[in-house]
């Protein structure tokens, strides 16, 4: 099925589209060291094409290609601890759609929600805040997006072959089942709210986990977001069902010369043998600023307190941007031991105090 499903993405817009082409990509080299004596050095390419061609007065049909290269070596006390190459389908999908309506089937990034640096709602991505590129694997699937005039709009989606964990995921989806959820957002009062839900069998215990969640924005004179989920897991062998995680924010820019943009937001976790009981309570506050200096200069800060283990993590970077070429120079200052739980990726150099590095070409 999937490699039949590949063939039919990559070959259709060939025979279909061939005028209408856009080719980009974007090469990335970075550095990594910190005070444990652990340093990366990587590269990573990622060639883009998009292929868009009109099919009708109200009809058109575009499609994604994305693969990405990536290889990195790791070193502990200069020594090589670990290497990685890789190369694979990062966008390929092909949608179908019109001024209100869209279909796009494929591998995509599906991702939603008000919250920034806390996100309660990260379900199907991992986007980093601290990450310049915002780089994110995709999911394997269908969505379907309706807007009405209003602006209101209803999304519905179904999920197949994601077998790696994906967001706040602990467990794999079982290859055998499909998941399935949707959305509907709604305008409201110089802002708008939403509602989502979400289901999937989890592999390896094959029990079901059911998903719910609000949020909403609104722009009065401060910028002001709430996020809130519950999941609850269908599995008797654990003490706590039920996962409640909410988040509460607000950005603001100050007029300070070219305006200082800041952005604050409040999360907090519980977890319950019923939703309506309290449990233990994990909080982490998250503050982010950032100041341009004219064209060319941009620098920022995120710092990020955790309640519970009374630690600080904190990243601060400075950007300067040309036409094609970026440069990024970002410090942290982290605990010895990470264990913000926003992010679940290998987090081994981003302990105790370092300096990354990178470059990006885009053409």
């Amino acid at each position: 099925m999937k490699p039949l499903f590949t063939m039919l993405v990559l070959i259709l817009p060939v025979r279909i589209f061939g005028q209408t082409v856009d080719f980009q990509g974007q090469a990335s080299s970075w550095g990594t060291i910190n005070n444990q004596s652990q340093s990366q050095i990587g590269i990573r390419y990622i060639p883009d094409c998009t292929l868009i061609k009109s099919i009708s007065e109200n009809w058109s049909l575009e499609s994604e290609i994305a693969c990405q290269g990536v290889q990195w070596w790791q070193f502990d006390q200069l020594d090589l601890h670990s290497k990685k190459r890789q190369l694979k389908a990062y966008r390929l999908w092909l949608r179908l759609s019109s001024s209100q309506f869209e279909a796009r089937i494929g591998l995509q990034k599906l991702n939603f929600g008000s919250a920034r640096m806390l996100r309660p709602l990260m379900w199907f991505d991992r986007l980093d805040p601290r990450d310049p590129l915002q780089l994110t694997e995709g999911v394997t699937g269908l969505l379907l997006r309706y807007y009405f005039l209003n602006n209101a709009n209803i999304w519905l989606w179904g999920l197949y072959g994601n077998k790696d964990p994906k967001g706040f995921e602990i467990f794999p989806t079982s290859e055998r089942n499909p998941e399935f959820g949707g959305r509907i957002q709604y305008p409201l009062y110089k802002g708008e709210i939403a509602v989502t839900a979400h289901h999937r069998i989890v592999q390896s215990i094959e029990s079901s986990e059911d998903r719910l969640a609000f949020d909403g924005r609104w722009d009065i004179e401060i910028g002001l977001w709430v996020e809130l989920a519950l999941t609850r897991l269908d599995w008797r062998l654990i003490p706590e069902n039920y996962q409640k995680l909410g988040t509460l924010g607000m950005d603001y820019t100050l007029g300070i010369g070219n305006g200082l943009y800041c952005q604050a937001e409040h999360f907090t976790l519980q977890a319950s043998k019923k939703w309506k009981d309290p449990g233990p309570t994990r909080k982490l506050t998250a503050l982010s600023v950032n100041y341009s200096f004219g064209m060319l200069d941009l620098v920022s800060a995120i710092i990020y307190y955790d309640w519970d283990e009374t630690d600080w993590y904190r990243v601060f970077q400075w950007q300067r941007t040309y036409d094609f070429w970026q440069i990024h120079i970002m410090g942290f200052w982290n605990p010895d031991q990470f264990q913000l739980i926003q992010f679940r990726s290998d987090q081994s150099l981003w302990i105790g105090r370092g300096i990354q590095c990178m470059i990006v070409y885009n053409h």
